[in-house]
Parts: structure tokens; C-alpha cells; sequence
């Protein structure tokens, strides 16, 4: 016998977890959430790039846990930090 799969709002539950859209708490998950995935970015290309977060940290001008800390999105980069961290993985950013 198959088991009964229940549908159920995901708007709901993003709105009991993370506050509806449009409040400070919302703003500040959405704003954790694109950190996270950035440097989740930052990470895959550095990867593909056969580059050591030491070695990402030396062209850049910084060290090796900044850039753990930005990968795991515990630290934004500002826009011209992120504009070095692209140019040395030897990627662009194409603005549309």
C-alpha cells in the first residue's frame, strides 16, 4: 500500500520560520540566504580553478580565513572584494 503523501504551503512555513515577506526577519534570513549562496559560488569556482583558500587569499590581498569565512557566509564581501575575488579565479561579472 503507498503511503499517503501530504501537500502543505511552503509560503506558510517560510512565513512561521522566517517571518512574512516584507518584515526585518524576513529581510535578514533572505539576506544570510544570498551570503550563503555566494560563497558557495566563490567556493565551487575557487575549486575548479585547482586554487587553495591560502592561495585565492594571497591574489587578493587577504588571508585564508577570510575566505573560509566568506565560502561558508559568515562574512559578505564588499563589491570590490568580490570584483578581486572574480578577476583572480579568471572569471567576469556581466551586468544585464
Amino acid at each position: 500500500m503507498k503511503k499517503k503523501e501530504e501537500l502543505f504551503d511552503v509560503d506558510a512555513q517560510l512565513d512561521a520560520l522566517f517571518g512574512v515577506e516584507g518584515t526585518p526577519e524576513r529581510a535578514a534570513a533572505e539576506s544570510r540566504v544570498y551570503a550563503f549562496f555566494t560563497g558557495q559560488i566563490i567556493e565551487e569556482a575557487r575549486k575548479k580553478a585547482s586554487m587553495t583558500q591560502a592561495e585565492l587569499a594571497v591574489k587578493i590581498g587577504t588571508n585564508k580565513s577570510y575566505i573560509s569565512r566568506v565560502e561558508t557566509g559568515k562574512t559578505e564581501p564588499k563589491v570590490s572584494t568580490f570584483y578581486k575575488i572574480v578577476d583572480a579565479l579568471g572569471l567576469s561579472v556581466e551586468l544585464v
